[in-house]
């Protein structure tokens, strides 16, 4: 059973949870401050708010499994995903940021509307491609959270999913980005700390990555080398794909680029992609390593993970249980893993929302609604989106990172050419971008079932499909009629970064 002290710790941080939601609920008057929180996010707050973003119940579960499951092929991870946050912030945020501040933009769909002239096809087909991949990615969400109250309260996995799914829902709903944005200061903080001051202890705890090093050898020498020379994984052109899908990927998910357009000043921009870049990298690293020093302590009989198909999940927990006895340093850490896994998952909520209530609901069915009608969709999406994930979370998948990766794949296919085409290509039409999405969608649902479930590429899945997407803008933009200039110039469309 838990120890009172953890469990009253851990039920002291969700009650915080609950409490800001509230506090937030306060600051909602309109839209505008449920969906982008009035665009007053400070620096620190945004800048937390995209590494929480990205930062998900992958980190710290998903990426310890890997590392111990692989090894040190593996490592370039750690340097593929925190550039997304530094890519989304350079790359789409210096111009999405200006554009949606003086068109009243409430989310990047809104920008592909008046980009690609189209209110309803584009924004329609983004908002559910958005919706679908967002879905996939929250189901990998609930099962890390899962098991980590599977692991702190010793429940059914039903009821754990229960426990999480009321609460991420509560706040997020009465809250909104508000909401989101200030218990990720909280749960970013945390993590970052804590990661920081307790994975060393676990990797000293086996021996030093000398001696883990010297066991992953002796298990399996490819463990220890930084790519392999043949196979369907972690070959040179693997990671290539890998790289591009991790961080292009995860720079264009709608639950990371939204929220560029909350952030106060246009200023946060020059520093906020290196802050966000070097302490995610941090976190990455020492969580990867914790996973290799996992694979030692159960080489050598330290440490026994449950009999569970996803077993190589557990291993940053059972880890750090076996490193560290201290009750109140371990009640500490049991907040960290919880904070890290529902930093992610409320934003993805969030959007999921969003999307339906101001892109479909909105501004598709009902342009005369109310900004209180707007607020009530909204919030129902939400807890419709959490009752769902939650139902298909209750078979988990066999490795998290697997579910984690399919959906960033089919995001790098369906959103990234018409983001990157649309801000930095004048030839890019309405129906080539219409092409591309779908095109985009349908080969990376389509080969990431295939990649996963029957047969590996020699590269990553998403890469022949953001191809595919790639040539259909092209082809089809060629083929059709131009957009006006005047709406190029309107939303800075050119071969720039900076506005002059």
């Amino acid at each position: 059973m838990i120890e009172p002290v953890t469990a009253g710790i851990v039920v002291l941080y969700l009650l915080v949870l609950v409490v800001v939601g509230a506090w937030a609920s306060r600051k909602i008057h309109n839209t505008e401050d449920y969906i982008v929180a009035g665009r007053s996010l400070g620096f620190w707050v945004f800048t937390i708010l995209m590494i929480s973003s990205i930062c998900s119940g992958m980190t710290l579960l998903g990426v310890s499994g890997l590392g111990f499951t692989s090894g040190w092929p593996t490592i370039w991870e750690q340097l593929f995903v925190p550039l997304a946050a530094s890519f989304c912030i350079i790359v789409f945020g210096v111009k999405l940021h200006r554009i949606s501040k003086k068109n009243n933009y409430m989310t990047v769909e809104d920008y592909l509307a008046n980009r690609f002239e189209s209110p309803r096809a584009m924004r329609g087909l983004a908002a559910l491609a958005g919706i679908i991949v967002s879905l996939i990615y929250l189901i990998g969400q609930y099962t890390a959270i899962s098991i980590v109250l599977v692991w702190l309260f010793e429940v059914p996995h039903w009821q754990a999913l229960l426990l999480a799914g009321f609460i991420i829902t509560a706040y997020t709903v009465v809250g909104g980005l508000y909401a989101v944005s200030w218990t990720t200061v909280i749960q970013g903080g945390l993590l970052i700390v804590g990661v920081i001051a307790i994975a060393p202890v676990l990797i000293m705890k086996a021996g030093g990555l000398s001696h883990v090093n010297e066991v992953m050898t002796g298990v399996n020498p490819t463990l220890v080398q930084p790519y392999l020379i043949s196979g369907n994984a972690y070959t040179p052109w693997f990671l290539v794909s890998f790289g591009l899908m991790l961080t292009v990927g995860l720079a264009c998910a709608p639950h990371v680029i939204n929220n560029v357009l909350a952030a106060k000043e246009e200023r946060y921009f020059k520093w906020s992609p290196l802050i966000a870049f070097a302490a995610y990298a941090v976190i990455m690293l020492l969580v990867k390593f914790a996973g290799f020093a996992g694979r030692a302590l159960v080489e050598e009989g330290q440490i026994v993970l449950p009999s569970v198909p996803n077993a190589q999940d557990y291993i940053f927990v059972s880890g750090i249980q076996y490193a560290i006895p201290n009750l109140w340093v371990w009640s500490f850490f049991a907040v960290i893993v919880l904070a890290a896994v529902m930093s992610t998952t409320d934003r993805l909520m969030l959007t999921v929302g969003t999307m339906f209530s101001w892109d479909i609901w909105k501004n598709i069915f009902r342009p005369e609604a109310s900004d209180r009608e707007i607020l009530l969709v909204s919030r129902v999406s939400v807890v419709l989106a959490a009752g769902g994930t939650l139902l298909l979370a209750l078979n988990p998948p066999q490795m998290l990172a697997w579910l984690m990766w399919s959906a960033i794949g089919i995001m790098l296919s369906t959103f990234a050419v018409p983001l990157i085409a649309g801000l930095y290509w004048r030839g890019a039409t309405r129906q080539g971008a219409i092409a591309s999405m779908v095109v985009g969608l349908v080969a990376g649902g389509s080969l990431g079932y295939w990649y996963y479930l029957v047969e590996k590429f020699p590269v990553h899945f998403s890469l022949y499909a953001v191809i595919l997407s790639a040539v259909a803008m092209v082809v089809v933009s060629l083929a059709t009629h131009k957009t006006d200039h005047r709406v190029l110039d309107a939303t800075l469309t050119g071969g720039f970064i900076q506005p002059r």
